[in-house]
C-alpha cells in the first residue's frame, strides 16, 4: 500500500482519554499534520504537545541509523513573547535540548538493526499550563506517532517521571510542578512494559534500595502507559481500518563479507589489547585497512554498506568476547578495577577555585567562579523556572580525543553531560541564606577515554571545596558498563570509550557517603534485570567510595573561607520602608555608595541587602547603609557637617540624608547676632540630639560651645550698663535664663 493511499485513508479524528495515577491524559490523531508519516497530539491536563514522525521513503547510504529528534519551544504556549531583539524563537534552550535527548534515547534502540531510512521526530509545544510538565509525555507522543504511521519499531514505549513525597515516602507518577517541589526524587524512566532503555535521576542522597524500589514502580507505570497506547491504536483501527505496517528494506548481513572479515578475529583481539587509546585506535584502523584491501575495488564498491558494518561488528565481538571469556578488558584490568587516579585541588592561581581530576586517560579541569546573586542565569523558556544560581557547564574540545575539529556552540552531548554533573552537585550546595552567591563551575575536558561526565562531577566537587563553598558533603561519580555475550553477564566499573560504544549499558551513578544524588543510564540489553541493576548499583557504591576516599586525601573538605580575590558578600536586613531611602531618587544614593566604596549592592523586596566586594568596600558600604536607615535618638552625639544656613540657625547633616537644626541660640556662649559669625557651610560641629518630634524633625544642641567670636560677652554687657540711657531706651535688665524660642523654619 502506497504512502499517499495510507495518508488519505487515516483522516478521521480519533481521541482517547484516560486517567492514570491521578492525572488525566489525552491521545489524539487525524486532524493535525496529516502529511507526516504519523502525528499525535498528547496532553497531560491542559499541557498539549504535537509530536510528528516522518520517515524518508528511500534508504540512506549510511552505516548507522539516521534518527533526528527535535523539541521546539514556542513561547506562545505560555502566553509570552520571546526575549531578544528579534522577538522570535531562535536556538534551542538547554531544557529543549535535554527534552529532545529524553525522547531520542528510548526511541533509538527500538528500531531494527539495519534500518537506514531517515527518521525525524519533532515535538512542538502548543500549550504549557504551568501545572503539568511537558517533557516526559513527548516520548509517549513519539511512540504513538510512529505506531499510527505504521513504522516498524519495538513499541509502544513511554517515559514516566517518578517522584517521592518527602513526608509520606509515597511514590508519584508524573507529578505536577508543585508536587515536585515536595519531592526528594526526580527519576525519569523510558522504555516498554518489559524493558528500561533510558534512565535519568536526581535525588537528595537516597539509598540504592530506595532507588531500586522507585525504578520497579516506574517500570509498572511504563506498562500502564503502553497499555493505554494499545487501546488508542484499537480506536484508530476501528475508525480508519487496521493500521498497515510500512515495508522498509533493511541492510542484511552479507555472508561472504562476514566470513572474510571475521577470519581476522584473532588479529582484532590482539589489536584491541592496548591500554593507550590512541595506540589502540591506530592498530584497529590499520587492521581494518588491511582487511578492506583484501576486497577488490569492485567488491568494495559493491559492499560499500556491508563492509563498514562488518568491520565494526568484528571489533565489537572481539572486545566483548575478551571480557566474558578471560575476565580482562582491553587495558588488562579486571571488571571491577578503577584506572589510576590523579587528583589535584587548587590547580590554578587567582581563580576562585579549581580542581584537576584524572582517571586513566580521562582528564577534566574544573574551575569555579563566584558572583553576586544578581548574576544568576535567567531562563527564557516555557519552563516555570525563572533561573538558577548554580550553573555547571561542560566543554568537550576536539583536542581531548586527539582530533582536529571546529570549535563552536556546545553540542547536545555537552549540554547533557553538564546537566548531569549539575544535577549531581545541586543537592549538596548550601542555601542562599547560608551562602548568598551565584556559583558557576566550568569543566574543561583535557583528555577523554570514557566517562568524562563523571570526571567532571569529581573535578567540580574539588573546585567547590577548594573555593570554600560550604557543601554538605563531597560527591563522587562512576560510570558502570555491561557486557552480555555468550550467555554470560559481566558488570564493568569505570568503563572506557570502547566499552561504552561497543557495550550494552552506560550507567552513571553519582552520590555522597550518604546516598545517590544523580544517575543516568542508556541501555541496549533487553536482558537487563533488576537483579543486574542491583549488582551494578552495589558495585558502583564501592567504586564511588574508593574515588571519594582518594579525593579526601587531597582535600579533606571545603576550605574555611573563600579566596581573597572572590567577592566577599555581607548580608544585612533593613525595614522595607527604608528601601526607598537607600536607593534614593532615581537610584542616586545607591549609585553613590557603589561608586565611592567599589562594592556591589543588591536590594531584595523584603529588605534583605547583599553587599559584595573584593576589598574593604563591603564593610564601608554596609556602614553607609546603616547610617541611612538608622533612626537618630535623643541623647546621641554626632560630629556633623553644616549643610545649610538660615537666619534662625544651621542645618547639620548627622547621617546621609538626615539633618538636624542647631538653633542660633545654641551655637555659642552668649548672644549670636548672625549665624555666619559662628558657623559656615562645610564646618564640622559636635552636636547632641535634644528633641525628635512626632514628624521626625530633629533639634540639636552644640557641645562645648565656644565664645562668640570678636568680643567678650560679659565685658560687653557691663559696658552697656554703664552707658546713660537715652529717651525711648527699653530696660536692659538681663534675663539670662530666658532662651529664644526654637524654630524649624525651612
Amino acid at each position: 500500500m502506497g504512502q499517499a493511499e495510507i495518508e488519505e485513508r487515516i483522516m478521521t479524528k480519533v481521541t482517547h482519554e484516560f486517567d492514570l495515577y491521578g492525572k488525566h491524559y489525552t491521545l489524539e490523531t487525524g486532524e493535525l499534520a496529516k502529511q507526516a508519516t504519523g502525528a499525535v497530539l498528547v496532553k497531560q491536563g491542559d499541557t498539549t504537545m504535537l509530536v510528528t514522525a516522518v520517515v524518508s521513503p528511500e534508504r540512506k547510504n549510511y552505516d548507522f541509523f539516521p534518527l533526528t529528534v527535535d523539541f521546539v519551544e514556542k513561547m506562545y504556549a505560555v502566553g509570552r513573547l520571546p526575549g531578544g531583539y528579534l522577538k522570535r524563537e531562535t536556538k534551542p534552550t538547554d531544557k529543549a535540548t535535554l527534552t529532545a535527548r529524553m525522547i531520542d534515547r528510548p526511541i533509538r534502540p527500538s528500531f531494527p538493526e539495519g534500518f537506514r531510512n531517515e527518521v525525524q521526530i519533532v515535538a512542538t509545544s502548543l500549550v504549557c499550563d504551568q501545572i503539568n510538565p511537558y517533557d516526559v509525555i513527548c516520548t509517549m507522543g513519539a511512540s504513538a506517532a510512529l505506531s499510527v504511521g505504521g513504522v516498524p519499531f519495538e513499541g509502544p514505549l513511554a517515559c514516566v517521571r517518578i517522584g517521592r513525597n518527602r513526608e509520606t515516602g509515597a511514590f508519584m507518577v508524573n507529578p505536577t510542578y508543585e508536587e515536585r517541589e515536595n519531592s526528594d526524587l526526580d527519576l525519569e524512566l523510558g522504555g516498554t512494559r518489559d524493558f528500561v532503555s533510558m534512565l535519568e535521576a536526581g535525588a537528595e542522597e537516597i539509598s540504592e534500595e530506595d532507588m531500586l524500589d522507585a525504578m520497579r514502580y516506574g517500570q509498572e507505570a511504563l506498562g500502564a502507559f503502553c497499555d493505554e497506547q494499545r487501546r488508542f491504536f484499537e480506536k484508530v483501527a476501528a475508525a480508519n481500518g487496521p493500521i498497515q505496517m510500512r515495508e522498509y528494506i533493511l541492510d542484511e548481513p552479507n555472508e561472504y563479507v562476514h566470513n572474510k572479515v571475521f577470519a581476522h578475529y584473532d588479529e582484532m583481539s590482539a589489536a584491541l589489547k592496548d591500554a593507550d587509546k590512541q595506540a589502540r585506535l591506530s592498530k584497529v584502523a590499520a587492521l581494518q585497512a588491511e582487511i578492506t584491501a583484501e576486497f577488490t575495488e569492485d567488491e568494495q564498491l559493491e559492499f560499500d554498506r556491508a563492509l563498514p558494518v562488518e568491520l565494526k561488528s568484528l571489533e565489537k565481538h572481539a572486545m566483548r568476547s575478551m571480557v566474558v571469556q578471560t575476565g580482562e578488558r582491553v587495558d588488562g584490568m579486571r571488571a571491577n578495577e578503577i584506572r589510576p587516579l590523579m587528583i589535584k585541588p587548587d590547580y590554578l592561581p587567582l581563580v576562585h577555585g579549581s580542581g584537576l581530576f584524572q582517571r586513566g586517560q580521562t582528564q577534566v579541569l574544573s574551575v569555579l567562579t563566584l558572583g553576586m546573586l544578581a548574576d544568576w542565569q535567567r531562563l527564557d523558556s516555557i519552563d516555570p523556572d525563572e533561573g538558577k544560581r548554580y550553573i555547571h557547564q561542560y566543554n568537550f574540545p576536539p583536542y581531548c580525543t586527539g582530533e582536529a575539529g571546529r570549535l563552536g556552540a556546545p553540542k547536545r552531548r555537552e549540554i547533557g553531560h553538564g546537566a548531569l554533573a549539575e544535577r549531581a552537585l545541586v543537592p549538596v550546595l548550601p542555601s542562599v541564606e547560608e551562602f548568598p552567591y551565584t556559583i558557576r563551575v566550568v569543566s574543561e575536558v583535557m583528555e577523554s577515554n570514557g566517562s568524562s561526565s563523571m570526571a567532571s562531577t569529581c573535578g567540580s566537587c574539588l573546585a567547590l571545596m577548594d573555593g570554600g563553598v560550604p557543601i554538605k558533603r563531597p560527591v563522587s561519580g562512576i560510570a558502570m558498563g555491561l557486557i552480555q555475550e555468550e550467555g554470560k553477564t559481566v558488570v564493568l566499573s569505570d568503563i572506557q570509550g570502547v566499552e561504552d560504544f561497543l557495550g550494552d549499558m552506560d550507567f552513571k551513578v553519582c552520590g555522597t557517603s550518604e546516598g545517590i544524588t544523580a544517575m543516568q543510564m542508556d541501555n541496549k540489553a533487553t536482558g537487563l534485570t533488576f537483579e543486574i541493576l542491583e549488582a551494578a548499583l552495589a558495585q558502583a557504591k564501592e567504586s564511588r567510595a574508593f574515588i571519594l576516599g582518594k579525593m579526601l586525601e587531597q582535600i579533606s573538605g571545603p576550605r574555611e573561607s573563600i579566596r581573597d580575590n572572590a567577592p566577599h558578600i555581607i548580608t544585612m536586613k533593613i525595614p522595607v520602608d527604608k528601601i526607598r531611602d537607600v536607593i534614593g531618587s532615581g537610584g542616586k544614593v545607591i549609585r553613590a555608595i557603589q561608586d565611592e566604596t567599589g562594592a556591589q549592592v543588591e536590594i531584595q523586596e523584603d529588605g534583605t541587602i547583599y553587599i559584595g566586594a573584593t576589598n574593604s568596600g563591603a564593610e564601608d558600604a554596609k556602614a553607609r547603609i546603616e547610617a541611612i536607615v538608622k533612626v537618630p535618638e535623643v541623647g546621641e552625639e554626632y560630629f556633623g557637617r553644616v549643610v545649610g544656613i538660615q537666619p534662625f540657625g544651621a542645618f547639620v547633616e548627622l547621617l546621609p540624608g538626615k539633618d538636624g537644626l542647631l538653633h542660633i541660640s545654641r551655637m555659642a556662649q552668649g548672644r549670636v547676632d548672625k549665624v555666619e559669625d559662628v558657623l559656615n557651610v562645610g564646618d564640622e560641629v559636635h552636636v547632641k540630639i535634644i528633641e525628635v518630634d512626632d514628624k521626625g524633625k530633629i533639634s540639636l544642641d552644640r557641645i562645648d560651645k565656644p565664645e562668640v567670636p570678636g568680643k567678650d560677652t560679659q565685658a560687653a554687657f557691663q559696658e552697656r550698663e554703664r552707658r546713660p540711657r537715652r529717651p525711648g531706651d527699653k530696660g536692659t535688665e538681663p534675663k539670662q535664663d530666658r532662651q529664644p524660642r526654637r524654630h524649624h523654619e525651612g
